[in-house]
């Protein structure tokens, strides 16, 4: 037996949350379920996108992720796909999601059937969810396809002695979390010491975690993604710095 997460922005005011676990009961009571959030902001394809590659490896291999974000899909006519990524499968709209997720490059990819509904997290993705996690073949769930939405990842650029990428999240408490990997900075790098800029600011040292800087100051740390993350200790960054996602950040070292 497989396990099911939802991931969605369907918030925590209305009863659409627990429309969707009253349909999980009905299909398969003994499917385990995790959240991982119903807060993603509503038709925010990056956030959810964000959300889903700084956790989805933590589950098992063969975990089951459904992605209830504008759910419908991207254009006209609406559409579902599902498809494995590392061993895990994820089902969403056609709407740019799978294909960020993948980079493009997904190990399988079949089309959901279509249906009218109000509902498709409900009615489309959880039953073909649910089939997957009770161990029937993706190919079972529809004919294998080999294009859908595709939006690109923003890329890094890389220099001698520069790596400039950009926010790809703020998170609950401000803080700024960019597409900048520690991997990246390593191999421009090679040891050297490098300051962080990031509109009018400098940081020159990077903590071990944001509140190992005094309050108010701006704060360098490589979260558990190992991604280049700024914050201010007991602040919001975001705010106080005013960047926001998309903004320019770039770590440079010395010109020997």
């Amino acid at each position: 037996m497989g396990l099911i997460t939802l991931l969605t922005d369907f918030g925590y005011r209305d009863h659409y949350v627990a429309a969707l676990k009253a349909r999980l009961l009905h299909l398969a009571p003994a499917v385990p379920v995790v959240d991982i959030s119903h807060g993603v902001e509503p038709f925010n394809i990056a956030h959810a996108v964000h959300v889903l590659q700084a956790v989805f490896r933590d589950f098992p291999v063969g975990t089951v992720h459904v992605v209830g974000v504008d759910d419908h899909g991207a254009g006209p006519e609406p559409g579902w796909q599902a498809l494995r990524h590392e061993g895990h499968y994820f089902l969403a709209g056609d709407n740019g999601i799978l294909a960020l997720l993948t980079n493009g490059a997904p190990e399988e990819l079949v089309a959901l059937p279509a249906a009218v509904t109000a509902s498709p997290t409900r009615d489309v993705l959880l039953p073909a969810a649910v089939a997957l996690a009770q161990g029937e073949p993706l190919a079972s769930l529809g004919p294998v396809v080999q294009d859908f939405h595709r939006l690109n990842n923003r890329q890094l650029r890389i220099q001698d002695h520069r790596v400039t990428g950009h926010v790809a999240h703020v998170d609950h408490y401000g803080n700024l979390i960019t597409n900048i990997s520690r991997t990246a900075v390593d191999a421009v790098g090679h040891g050297r010491k490098f300051a962080v800029h990031f509109g009018r600011d400098v940081v020159r040292e990077v903590h071990p975690h944001f509140s190992a800087a005094p309050p108010g100051e701006a704060v360098v740390v490589f979260n558990s993604q190992d991604c280049l993350c700024l914050g201010i200790c007991q602040g919001n960054a975001s705010e106080l710095l005013g960047l926001h996602f998309d903004s320019q950040v770039d770590v440079r070292f010395p010109v020997e």
